[in-house]
């Protein structure tokens, strides 16, 4: 293991940050921080809030376990920018239940990932979040095999229906993303 694995041999970063904080620029992002409140049960930082001199929100922060998101709002000349984040949660289906009570679309079920359970949804504001339960004591070792780390393997020689459809609800909700704007005409 390197020193850069190392928690002490991190760069300096304020309390709470850490090496790699996530930006999400969004229409509304005031109820982008409601909708992560609400799913992820992320606490809001206060004092983190900032208008810019347009009303807009210019900066704001949500604690998501150990991680913050940072959010703020999209100009109006500001292209659509949707993130892809991946949040490591208790209870999938939960998370799922909650996030469609607050407008988000189901874009993979829960589904057995290399001992893991994983799903996605898209949020009201065109982001797409990964869920997904980490089993620490699961047989990963499908990850590990000749087939799997060989560089000139085809993804056909490890796939797996499961593997498949995490794959293909990919593609088509990346291929479908559209900015919320043009929705709104």
């Amino acid at each position: 293991m390197t020193a850069l694995h190392h928690r002490e041999s991190l760069p300096p970063r304020p309390e709470g940050s850490n090496t790699v904080d996530t930006f999400l620029i969004s229409d509304r992002a005031a109820e982008l921080v409601d909708f992560l409140v609400a799913v992820l049960e992320a606490e809001e930082v206060p004092e983190a809030r900032t208008l810019d001199h347009d009303g807009l929100l210019l900066h704001s922060e949500v604690r998501v376990g150990d991680s913050v998101l940072v959010v703020a709002d999209r100009k109006p000349d500001w292209p659509f920018t949707p993130a892809f984040v991946r949040v490591h949660v208790h209870d999938v289906d939960a998370v799922l239940e909650r996030a469609t009570q607050h407008g988000a679309e189901i874009v993979t079920r829960p589904t057995d990932f290399f001992g893991d359970v994983l799903a996605r949804f898209s949020d009201p504001s065109g982001n797409l979040w990964w869920i997904q339960r980490h089993d620490p004591g699961a047989d990963t070792s499908a990850w590990t095999d000749d087939t799997a780390t060989d560089a000139s393997a085809d993804w056909s020689d490890v796939a797996s229906p499961e593997l498949e459809y995490i794959h293909s609800t990919l593609t088509e909700a990346v291929r479908t993303l559209r900015d919320p704007r043009s929705r709104a005409v």
